[in-house]
């Protein structure tokens, strides 16, 4: 049967808001204990909460806490590793009050520690000295002057009130505390302000003590210019790290007090530490390490023998893979392409057989809606190589009339340190599979291409980032792959800040979409938590020196530049990018006459959790859109008030 003949944007698609969010859930940390594996899942249909899972006897998926239990730290703000198990115990974060809670199988969750403004990450167990370690972030003075350190929590006591002796401290931050298998050394990194720890971290060691105090600290690798991730003690006891001190995140090992690199090449074998327990390697035996790494947004696993140098890459049909962990000859890890959803697998180091644990959706896709990325390089403006995915659409039921353009979508990720990659995203597939194309940037300033192409966003953000999504419409416009008169940029926090700065200081996009972005740089640094309070020192310059360039960069000011419609998504509880910076926007667009529309959630914080919001964020943002561009959905939306909309204007 011939394809129907219908405007791009207007295709039927099954993939409908109400799929997404009710058949779908985001899958986190993987977590061995013995022969069990737990992950996380956040499922939107229980309110967004998140619960630790595992495999039940019958192979089907299995929540161990219970709703209302929320499995979610809020050190620095975006969390990561909020449990760890332990011979079949699992200790945890709730979200709600933050303290930890012990789960020992047939009994009831019991607090740990007590009630107050501790935050706890990224814990190990210590059994000789029955405790665990962990990352705590102490908010008892503010959120502004938390204090985070290295603390002990006894399990021999029925005390909860107890929230942690302190084993290291003085720095202003702190992750990935590891033990040697032997438990007799403990590592970690740290890094200071005005460092994030992709900047610059340092690696230490100590010796534990009989007591379980910590004696003879010593420093690794690592300094201000020199990123450390993922420490890791081989079975053998040898310390391992990934540097990317030659410019690319290697790894490395420490042994007879001499750094000595394991495989150098021009991939990244690390990530940007936005959240805690991130782990690229594991062990397969002491000469033999299982990891995943980078090259040009392509992500590959592979076995690296430390012996004789070699590296050996895994035939998988997977593009993005991360959280890997090694038990015997097997790998669990993440992994997602173009074609197949985010999933947890079982790799058989020998036979080399995938088996899936659990994916992200419980339906199957038709292929003839899927579109597939392809990876495009393009002239930058400063004459770099810049980098992003180009998804045409793709709707096997539907085509465009002859010599129509599609509307094109340009996705600015956030960070602005970090990447997107190739991973099945139903989010994308919502739009193209309805006739847009996507457009998604690795902008100057994006990880996965080496420390150099990092560094062109320092000093430069607001500028390179946005010169960088420009340049990539320009180059699809000349290939006739996009309309040039309907062109959008949308993107979440940091993507934000770079849709709202090149809607206002450029000329190439015809209407935008912000997701809790920022509008106001002096603001933001006044306003936002710990982690990210010096953050805008490398990307603008020191505040309040650089007041004057702060307002430069801020699209609240310039307003007066920006001539198309907005729409602004927030949530009300948001503690890294105030809701104050959608509603300045808001407000200052509305008054210059320009249409716009302002959808703020309750209960929302950085990132929208609940199944009703990510609705009606989806089919809000495809009514906006109907309007400006002038196409009528399929789907059956709910009009969204437009402020400044004339309702007999020729873009209804």
């Amino acid at each position: 049967m011939p394809p129907n003949i219908a405007p791009y944007g207007s295709w039927e698609s099954p993939l409908t808001s109400d799929r997404i969010v009710s058949e779908s859930i985001k899958l986190g940390q993987i977590t061995l204990d013995g022969d069990e594996v737990y992950w996380i899942e956040s499922r939107p249909t229980e309110g967004g909460r998140s619960a630790i899972v595992r495999l039940n006897d019958h192979g089907a998926p299995e929540a161990l806490t219970p709703q209302p239990f929320n499995v979610r730290t809020r050190v620095h703000e975006y969390g990561g590793a909020p449990y760890l198990a332990a011979n079949g115990i699992i200790y945890f974060s709730n979200f709600s009050d933050q303290r930890l809670y012990r789960q020992t199988p047939g009994q009831d969750q019991e607090p740990l520690t007590p009630e107050g403004s501790w935050f706890y990450t990224d814990g190990i167990n210590d059994p000789t000295h029955q405790r665990l370690i962990y990352i705590r972030e102490d908010h008892t003075a503010s959120d502004h002057e938390a204090i985070n350190t290295i603390v002990s929590i006894p399990l021999n006591t029925s005390d909860n009130q107890n929230s942690g002796s302190i084993l290291v401290s003085g720095n202003d931050f702190y992750a990935s505390p590891r033990m040697s298998p032997d438990g007799r050394q403990l590592a970690w990194i740290t890094w200071n302000h005005p460092n994030m720890p992709w900047d610059g971290a340092e690696l230490w060691a100590a010796d534990i003590q009989p007591d379980g105090s910590l004696a003879q600290e010593r420093y690794v690798a690592g300094g201000p210019h020199e990123s450390i991730f993922q420490p890791e003690w081989s079975p053998e006891g040898i310390l391992h790290f990934v540097s990317d001190r030659t410019g690319w995140w290697n790894l490395y090992r420490w042994h007879e007090e001499r750094i000595h690199p394991l495989y150098l090449m021009e991939a990244e074998f690390g990530l940007p530490q936005w959240v805690f327990g991130q782990r690229l390697y594991g062990f397969e035996s002491p000469s033999s390490i299982v990891c995943a790494y980078t090259q040009k947004g392509i992500w590959y696993l592979g076995r690296l023998d430390t012996t004789k140098g070699n590296l050996e890459t895994f035939d998988l049909s997977y593009t993005d893979i991360g959280n890997v962990l090694v038990r015997g000859s097997h790998v669990i890890c993440a992994a997602s392409s173009p074609l197949q959803p985010h999933s947890i697998l079982q790799l058989n180091l020998a036979t080399q057989q995938v088996k899936i644990l659990r994916q992200s959706i419980d339906f199957t896709i038709d292929q003839k809606f899927v579109s597939v990325p392809t990876a495009i390089e393009f002239p930058a403006k400063d004459g770099h190589t810049a980098h992003a995915f180009y998804y045409p659409p793709q709707n096997g039921d539907f085509q465009a009339p002859e010599n129509e353009r599609p509307p094109l979508m340009v996705k600015s990720h956030g960070g602005p340190t970090g990447a997107v990659a190739t991973a099945f995203n139903l989010m994308i597939q919502y739009w193209t599979s309805r006739g847009f194309a996507i457009l998604d940037v690795n902008y100057g300033g994006s990880t996965g291409y080496g420390r150099a192409y990092r560094e062109r966003l320092n000093g430069q953000w607001g500028i390179v980032d946005v010169d960088d999504c420009v340049s990539a419409v320009q180059y699809l416009i000349d290939q006739g792959k996009a309309d040039a008169s309907r062109v959008t940029i949308t993107g979440g926090s940091a993507g934000g800040y770079t849709t709202l700065c090149a809607l206002t200081f450029r000329d190439c996009f015809t209407a935008g979409s912000s997701y809790y972005g920022v509008s106001d740089l002096e603001a933001l640094v006044r306003d936002t938590h710990k982690f990210e309070s010096r953050y805008l020192d490398g990307l603008i310059g020191p505040y309040p020196e650089g007041k004057d360039l702060y307002d430069q960069r801020s699209p609240i000011y310039f307003t007066d530049q920006l001539s198309c419609p907005l729409i602004l998504f927030q949530g009300l509880e948001d503690k890294v990018v105030p809701p104050n910076q959608a509603e300045k926007m808001f407000d200052a667009v509305k008054g210059k006459g320009l249409p716009v529309a302002y959808v703020a959630f309750k209960g929302e914080q950085h990132g929208f959790r609940r199944p009703e919001n990510i609705k009606r964020v989806l089919e809000n943002e495809l009514y906006f859109y109907s309007k400006i561009f002038k196409f009528l959905p399929a789907d059956n939306l709910e009009p969204l008030p437009i402020e400044n909309f004339p309702k007999d204007s020729s873009l209804s």
